[in-house]
Parts: C-alpha cells; sequence; structure tokens
C-alpha cells in the first residue's frame, strides 16, 4: 500500500477530554439549527426516498472529510471527479482536513446554518455517539434499506456505526455511518527472522508462545513494542484477553452493554497472559518508555520477530521492509473460536441540517459500493469490503486476505477502549501500571470494572 487508511481508533483523541469538549458544544445544539434531539432529527422513510440524482436540478454538495494523505486523498479525488461525471448537475464543495483539524471543527460546523451534507464521524461514543444523542446526524436505516446496505456490510461492521436513537447503546440499533474503508490488529512478523527459527506465522496460542519462546532463547526480541504513549499496548492486551473471552463478550464490553463484566474467570486468564508475556521478556524492555514511532521503525529495521498492531502500519512497513514483511491474524486460543479487535475508517454521516439528504446518500452509496472498493485498493487503502487479495501482492496481499477471512466469519470485535467515554485514557493509564507491576491483575481488572459500571449505571 502506498498510504495509510482512514483510522477510527489510533491515538487521536483523549477519550475524556472529548468528550468534555463535545459535551460543551452539544449542550447547546438544541438551540441551533440542526440540533434539538431526537424528536426533530430526520429519519428518511424508503418510500420517500429519491435515488434519481439526475432529476434533482442543480445539487451542491457540502462535504468534510479528512481523507489528506497519499492513497486516501488520490482515491476519495477519483470518486468525487467519477461522480460529478455521472451526475453533472451535482457539484461537492469538498473540504479536507487532517483527523485532529476535523475533530476540533466539525462540532461546531455541524450546528451551523451552513452546515456540510456529508462529513466523516468517529465511531465513538464521544463523537458519533453524542452526535446521535444530540439529533445532529441522521439514521441511515431508511437509505440501508432502498440502497441494500445490510447486505453490502456484515453485521459486525455495521455495528461499528450503529447506536440507539438516544446515542446510549452503541454497536446495535440504527445505522448512522458508512466506513470504506477497515482496520484490524495482526500480527506483523519479520519473515527472514521467523523462518531462521525454523517456523511458520502462528495460528493457535500455544504456536505463538513456542515462537516467542524459539526467538527468546536465539536472542532475539520476540515482539516489539513501545507503549510511550500509552494506547499501543491496548492491542497486545486485546490479543491476549481474546484468547479467553468469548468474542460476544468482548463485543458486550467493548460496545459499554450493561451486565458484561471485566472481572469474569476469562478476563482473568487473559490479563494474566498478557502478565506473563512481560515476565517472560518477550515485549520491548521497559516498553513503556518507548514511543511507538520508535518502536515500528526498529521492527521495521530488523529489530523484533513479530509486532502486534493495525493494518494502519502497513504502508510505512512495507516501504521499509519489502518482500521481507509479513501479517497474519491472532493466533486462536482456547476460547476456540477467532476474534480480531478492529474497526473501520471514518464512516460518512448525513447532517440533520442537510438540504439534501437523498443526493448525500446517493453520494456515500457511490464511495461504498464494489467499484469504489475497487479505487481504494488500487490506491493503498484496505477495502471495508470486497477486497481483491489476488489483485494485490506483498503483505498487501497478507491483508486483504486476512480482512476477508475476518468479515466472513463475522469475528471482528471492538476496540476494547470503546467502552466507556474515558476508557482509552484509564485502560492505557492501568495497563502501564499492570507491565511495571504496581498493581496486580485483580486490581488492574477492579478498575476497569469501577468504571465500566459506573458509565453503564448511568448509561441506562
Amino acid at each position: 500500500m502506498t498510504s495509510g487508511v482512514a483510522m477510527s481508533h489510533r491515538p487521536r483523541w483523549k477519550s475524556l477530554v472529548a468528550a468534555t469538549a463535545v459535551g460543551a458544544v452539544l449542550a447547546l445544539s438544541a438551540c441551533t439549527p440542526g440540533g434539538g434531539g431526537d424528536d426533530e432529527s430526520k429519519d428518511a422513510k424508503p418510500d420517500d426516498i429519491s435515488t434519481d440524482v439526475a432529476s434533482m436540478g442543480d445539487v451542491t454538495l457540502s462535504v468534510w472529510d479528512q481523507e489528506v494523505r497519499g492513497g486516501q486523498a488520490k482515491q476519495i479525488e477519483t470518486l468525487n471527479a467519477a461522480f460529478e461525471e455521472k451526475y453533472p448537475n451535482v457539484t461537492i464543495e469538498r473540504t479536507s482536513k487532517s483527523f485532529d483539524d476535523l475533530q476540533k471543527t466539525v462540532r461546531l460546523a455541524i450546528t451551523n446554518d451552513d452546515a456540510p451534507d456529508v462529513v466523516q464521524v468517529n465511531n465513538g461514543r464521544a463523537d458519533m455517539g453524542q452526535f446521535v444523542s444530540a439529533g445532529l446526524i441522521q439514521s441511515l436505516d431508511g437509505y440501508a434499506e432502498v440502497y441494500g446496505w445490510e447486505e453490502r456490510y456484515p453485521e459486525s461492521v455495521r455495528s461499528t456505526a450503529s447506536y440507539s436513537k438516544d446515542g446510549k447503546t452503541f454497536g446495535e440499533g440504527s445505522l448512522f455511518g458508512m466506513p470504506q474503508v477497515g482496520e484490524m490488529v495482526g500480527l506483523w512478523y519479520n519473515k527472514a527472522k521467523l523462518g531462521s527459527l525454523g517456523l511458520e506465522p502462528p495460528k493457535t496460542l500455544d504456536e505463538l508462545d513456542a515462537a516467542m519462546k524459539a526467538a527468546k532463547a536465539a536472542g532475539e526480541l520476540p515482539v516489539q513494542l513501545g507503549n510511550a504513549e500509552a494506547w499501543p499496548a491496548i492491542h497486545d492486551y486485546a490479543v491476549a484477553m481474546n484468547q479467553y473471552v468469548p468474542r460476544d463478550d468482548v463485543r458486550a464490553l467493548g460496545y459499554g452493554r450493561k451486565g458484561a463484566s471485566w472481572t469474569s474467570e476469562e478476563n482473568v486468564e487473559g490479563a494474566d497472559l498478557f502478565v506473563s508475556w512481560v515476565k517472560a521478556g518477550y515485549l520491548t524492555p521497559e516498553f513503556d518508555a518507548v514511543p511507538n514511532d520508535t518502536a515500528w521503525r526498529n521492527f521495521a529495521k530488523g529489530e523484533g520477530v513479530f509486532m502486534i498492531g493495525g493494518t494502519w502500519y502497513q504502508a510505512d512497513l512495507e516501504e521499509a521492509m519489502g518482500d521481507n514483511l509479513g501479517f497474519a491474524l491472532p493466533p486462536v486460543g482456547p476460547v476456540g473460536e477467532p476474534a480480531v479487535t478492529g474497526g473501520t475508517g471514518l464512516p460518512l454521516a448525513i447532517t440533520d441540517a442537510s438540504k439534501n439528504a437523498d443526493a448525500a446518500a446517493a453520494y456515500i452509496d457511490f464511495l461504498t459500493d464494489a467499484n469504489a472498493m475497487k479505487v481504494i485498493q488500487e490506491n493503498g487503502g484496505l477495502p471495508v469490503v470486497d477486497g481483491d487479495a489476488a489483485a494485490a501482492q506483498g503483505a498487501a496481499k497478507e491483508v486483504i486476505a486476512a480482512w476477508s477471512t475476518v468479515t466472513e466469519q463475522d469475528s471482528l470485535v471492538p476496540y476494547l477502549d470503546w467502552a466507556t467515554p474515558d476508557m482509552s485514557d484509564l485502560m492505557g493509564q492501568q495497563l502501564q501500571k499492570l507491565s511495571q507491576g504496581s498493581i496486580d491483575t485483580t486490581a488492574f481488572l477492579d478498575a476497569l470494572e469501577t468504571n465500566y459500571s459506573e458509565f453503564t449505571d448511568k448509561n441506562e
């Protein structure tokens, strides 16, 4: 791949700060155009929807996105031009911003008189969840029925942009966004180093443990990790947790559903596994002091047999490692079923204030159909569906094939720090304490449980 894809998880927000900022803005939304909460939100009914864009007269669609890097920008520019060519009566006014800039400005933009029609919105509770509860973005259920989006995307993908109409329940309910690209956490590996150990990519927890042990014995670093920012180790922890916790339970926790628990026996086993990796020296020494950028660059230079991380690293790793870079799905442990932590790029949503909602929906349909998936892949992205591994090479081929397996098996599970608005900060901090030995697994899980219970009790 030539550039990174739009990521919906990376360390791009501090949840507590984001939640506070969003709340301050949205507290005023009931008094602004497009605001006003559930009762005033527009839910397009299938019988009232027009898909005949050519007959809509002259339409200007205002679109805000964060597709600013390399292939990201190329794919959306290509698709925008194709949409305008297909519908000469439509003009797309595109505002492209970096993720951080989009986060800072979109909250105010969608409450203004001249709110954009289409915006990319972060999936999490601090963003999409609060926009839903304030009635600032539209339910796409009617459009999903008309355009067949439920058949286009599997439930595990749609759930990452689904909320109840009041915004309290995440992961189910109505559809509020359609993503273009996928992302998942897996095992990046150095093919030469793994081959020198006489090993294949591990498919089971026992095989992963044996590979880590063999790497350590050979004087190699088993797993590269830099966790100075406190978020990267959440991915390593998730891989450990998924070895024991049933994926429906992981989904319940990740989506913040009442009744789930962080202190179950399976969660204890997952936390103990992570601690055992630390104690065995399988992870980078003093990884909590190593910046993430340093870690992945060190892996690219040949330091480490494995690196647990997301598909967003692919472009940079492939540029540095070429054909020596490999990617595999995480192994399957005693739980007996595959579970892969991941999500999607920022979904495309329609603002409640849009005066061109039907045209906006047609645009979203165009940007997420089978042809769009080909354009995304051609420009280095990971299509959220319909990726063609046969047309790819190197690590891209492995990534696309792995993603296809994940979606076909419905094995995608949400990021753990989606659980509550401030779980990202809390889990990151507590994982550092756990890895440094200042707390044990019981204290670690109790801290998560307390935060989770307080949130779910208030969120009823």
